[in-house]
């Protein structure tokens, strides 16, 4: 297939945002302190603040998502996007949600905008029983068209009896199981839009293939995993050794934040389908498969690896909680950390 669009034509370079980080470690590693319990690259920073208790934070924004939800008018999902998106980031480390504080910066404060974003937000914090305890709007014409703005958010959580998860367990042999996301969820959407409004794709008619609009599926709200990850982890632990948020990078750059050194992983993409809207962009943007895989998360939200002999109870528990659960590959020897897509 000719690779007719990518994310770095789109305008988004992955590997120039990781160089930027790179150039920039020294600096934010000058701040660290005996409680710095996690190394950059992390999904969230974990503080000790107690013998048996430590805080973990992540901050992100909902991207250019939000640029069809100020097409379409529809703004609660974003609010309900960026806390999932916190959650799931923490939950990977053995967090449960405390507290989140948005970032709202809008052109002109007018109509619903704001009301509807919070009340997303609002929905969402009361969904992972998170505190919304604060935040920030910002009204900046000269920043942002009118009818514009930029979503951001940040989570505080907790991690209680040392149960911090970071992968440094994780051994040759161990299964990975993936949970079925709800779409795009919040990643990818300059290079989705790119490729739709290039071919001039109505994100408000049916298309073949698809059994809501367009504009429907790429708004879907990221999901989140606490309400039934968390409990697993309760349960299982140790054996549940370490999780990976499939957000940007896919799952060439996030699996790799979760594997010790000598380890690799094989994925089976055939193990699960991919949903329409995935082979959606992929046909009509003539994207590579390795693309595809990179950017978006093809249908897998969170990957967690898993002891073998436990690999069935978990599935089994994940499952009684109404996630949808697949076996996808597994841990294997390897000194680079490859991830193989087979």
């Amino acid at each position: 297939m000719k690779n007719k669009f990518s994310y770095k034509k789109a305008g988004v370079d992955i590997d120039a945002a990781a160089a930027a980080l790179k150039k920039a470690k020294k600096d934010i590693k000058s701040t660290f302190n005996p409680n710095v319990m996690t190394d950059l690259g992390s999904f969230g920073g974990v503080y000790r603040i107690s013998p048996d208790k430590m805080l973990v934070s992540s901050t992100d924004g909902v991207g250019t998502k939000i640029k069809i939800a100020q097409k379409l008018g529809l703004h609660t999902g974003v609010g309900m996007d960026i806390v999932n998106h916190c959650v799931n980031d923490i939950l990977v480390m053995g967090a449960r949600p405390l507290f989140f504080l948005d970032y709202i910066g809008i052109g002109k404060i007018t109509g619903n905008i704001i009301p509807e974003i919070i009340s997303g937000i609002a929905r969402a914090c009361r969904e992972n029983n998170c505190v919304l305890i604060g935040g920030e709007t910002a009204e900046m014409p000269d920043v942002y068209a009118a009818g514009e703005y930029d979503l951001v958010g940040t989570i505080t959580g907790e991690i209680n009896n040392n149960r911090v998860i970071t992968g440094k367990k994780i051994r040759p042999g161990d299964t990975l199981l993936g949970l079925a996301s709800a779409g795009l969820h919040t990643n990818g959407y300059t290079l989705a839009r790119r490729v739709l409004e290039s071919k001039k794709i109505s994100y408000t008619k049916k298309i073949k293939g698809l059994k809501t609009t367009p504009g429907e599926a790429m708004l879907a709200p990221h999901k989140s995993y606490f309400n039934s990850v968390y409990p697993a982890i309760q349960k299982f632990y140790p054996h549940i050794k370490g999780l990976a948020h499939i957000t940007g990078g896919g799952f060439y750059d996030n699996m790799p934040r979760v594997l010790p050194p000598g380890t690799g992983c094989v994925i089976n993409k055939n193990s699960w389908k991919t949903p329409a809207i995935f082979r959606l962009i992929q046909e009509t943007g003539g994207i590579s498969e390795r693309e595809m895989y990179r950017v978006f998360n093809m249908g897998i939200g969170m990957v967690i690896a898993v002891s073998p002999g436990k690999k069935s109870s978990v599935k089994k528990f994940l499952e009684k909680q109404k996630e949808k659960v697949y076996e996808i590959g597994q841990i294997v020897k390897d000194s680079k950390k490859t991830v193989l897509l087979k």
